[in-house]
C-alpha cells in the first residue's frame, strides 16, 4: 500500500476554461456551459503538484447543467499543469450549466 498524502485535496471554480489547484486531488466547477451535442469542452488546470509522469485520473458529474452527457476524453499531465477533455457525447443534447471535475494524480 503506497504511503502517499491522499489528503492534499482542494477544490477551484474554473473561468473560460482555466482554474488554478495546487493539490494532487481536487474538484474544478466549471463556468456555466452551453457544449453542443458532440462537441468538446478543455479545462487546462494549473497546478505546481503535477508532473508530465504523474497518473491522473478524472471523472465528470453534473454540476448546474442537468442535459448533455458529459464523458471525460482525455487527461494529459504536465510539468505544472494538466488538461482535461470533456466531450458532450449525447446524441442531441447540449449542456445547459456546470459541470464538476474531480481529478487525482499519482506519482508514477
Amino acid at each position: 500500500m503506497s504511503t502517499h498524502n491522499r489528503v492534499n485535496g482542494g477544490t477551484a471554480t474554473a473561468t473560460a476554461g482555466a482554474a488554478t489547484l495546487n493539490n494532487r486531488w481536487g474538484v474544478v466547477t466549471s463556468e456555466s456551459l452551453a457544449t453542443a451535442a458532440g462537441a468538446t469542452y478543455t479545462l487546462t488546470v494549473t497546478d505546481n503538484q503535477i508532473a508530465a509522469t504523474d497518473m491522473v485520473f478524472a471523472s465528470v458529474a453534473y454540476g448546474t447543467s442537468n442535459a448533455g452527457s458529459p464523458a471525460i476524453m482525455r487527461v494529459t499531465p504536465s510539468a505544472g499543469s494538466l488538461v482535461i477533455i470533456v466531450q458532450n457525447i449525447h446524441a442531441s443534447a447540449a449542456l445547459n450549466g456546470t459541470i464538476v471535475i474531480a481529478f487525482g494524480s499519482f506519482p508514477a
